[in-house]
């Protein structure tokens, strides 16, 4: 009997893009074959699937390829969606999703500026982690007396959002314990302790051959 056909997810464990790619998938309840690529050092078959060589990259059973990894979340939750990531409990899945995209943006463009200055000229890290926190303190805004950004329950939002908020705060703890945004700092710690999150990242060999697939979730 033949062996039916997974889509095959590379990733990157540490990666924003591919952590919130995966734990949509994981919420799904979707199986994958999942690839733990090296940035360093990319297969040559996931570059012809997508030259630009950034994770998380999925390529579906019929062929096709998904670059994006709100892409990969829309396709994962078109399949199913257990937990109504895509209908909040307060505002829309557009609201959502132009909040995602503010984060992606500006926040994003910020926060590579502060942690990774040294990969841009002319930067001033401590100007660009100003501007991030101005950021989180809107975000804190955001969630004020709920649990989550759109509502108590778990959303869209705060799936694609929080690795970056992890990658920002993870850059100076001590920094960030001293910024008044309870809310958000009590909002982040239920997420990297929930079980989505703990099941994503577990660690699996780099990928080099066939032989190094490993399932998931």
């Amino acid at each position: 009997m033949k062996k039916k056909s997974l889509p095959i997810l590379y990733s990157f464990r540490r990666c924003p893009f591919a952590m919130r790619a995966r734990m949509a998938i994981f919420n799904s309840g979707i199986k994958c074959t999942l690839r733990e690529v090296s940035l360093k050092s990319k297969p040559s078959v996931m570059l012809e699937l997508s030259p630009k060589g950034t994770v998380p990259i999925i390529q579906l059973c019929n062929g096709q390829v998904l670059e994006e990894s709100l892409e990969i979340m829309d396709w994962a939750l078109s399949q199913s969606d257990p937990g109504k990531w895509l209908a909040p409990e307060f505002g829309t899945l557009d609201q959502m999703r132009d909040l995602v995209d503010w984060i992606d943006d500006s926040f994003k463009y910020d926060l590579d500026r502060y942690k990774y200055s040294t990969r841009f000229e002319n930067v001033d890290p401590i100007f660009h982690r100003n501007k991030a926190e101005k950021h989180l303190i809107a975000l804190n805004e955001k969630i004020g007396a709920k649990k989550n950004l759109f509502g108590n329950r778990v959303s869209l939002a705060d799936i694609a959002i929080f690795p970056f908020v992890r990658q920002l705060a993870n850059t100076d703890r001590i920094w960030f314990s001293g910024l008044e945004i309870r809310s958000l700092s009590e909002w982040l710690q239920r997420h990297l302790g929930s079980d989505l999150f703990l099941g994503i990242m577990r660690k699996v060999p780099i990928w080099q051959t066939a032989s190094d697939d490993h399932p998931f979730p």
